[in-house]
């Protein structure tokens, strides 16, 4: 499913109203290219999770962790990683019990081994996205038609043009 968001305050709600939908156990891959949105939709994301703890891209550090908020938040950024992504310790963040925000996500979709949502950010222009939302497996197509229609009741419309 596709949604085009205006500006960064409509990325910042639209991933403020996902989160409100996510639970323990969810993984998120954000796909896009540099400047795309990845770091302000986490900023987002967050929120929806009562995280006020300032958000920063983990570029540097590959992880953050946030605790505070409604579930655990693991905010990563593997565009630096030079192994595969088991050399991380990645298993213990996929399968435990926070919310995974994986930026760069494309470089090790095929290293997971877990079913995943993947976000990906297109520019349209310097301020508008074009998002979409998709899933890895089958066993997330209910919960995927379920996020979609909610997303839908709130207001948010589908981009048909995609």
């Amino acid at each position: 499913m596709q949604f085009f968001l205006s500006d960064e305050t409509q990325t910042k709600q639209f991933a403020n109203d996902l989160a409100l939908l996510s639970h323990p156990g969810d993984i998120y891959l954000l796909t896009g290219d540099l400047g795309a949105g990845k770091t302000t939709f986490t900023k987002g994301f967050a929120k929806g999770l009562d995280i006020e703890q300032m958000i920063k891209s983990p570029t540097y550090t590959l992880i953050r962790e946030y605790e505070q908020g409604k579930f655990p938040l693991y905010h990563m950024d593997v565009y630096r990683l030079t192994e595969g992504a088991s050399d991380l310790g990645l298993e213990e963040y996929l399968e435990g019990d926070g919310i995974c925000l994986i930026e760069w996500g494309q470089l090790i979709k095929d290293d997971i081994d877990v079913p995943f949502f993947e976000i990906t950010l297109d520019k349209v222009d310097d301020h508008s996205r074009l998002l979409t939302l998709a899933s890895s497996a089958k066993e997330l197509a209910e919960k995927l038609k379920q996020i979609e229609t909610t997303l839908l009741a709130q207001g948010w419309q589908k981009n048909n043009n995609g």
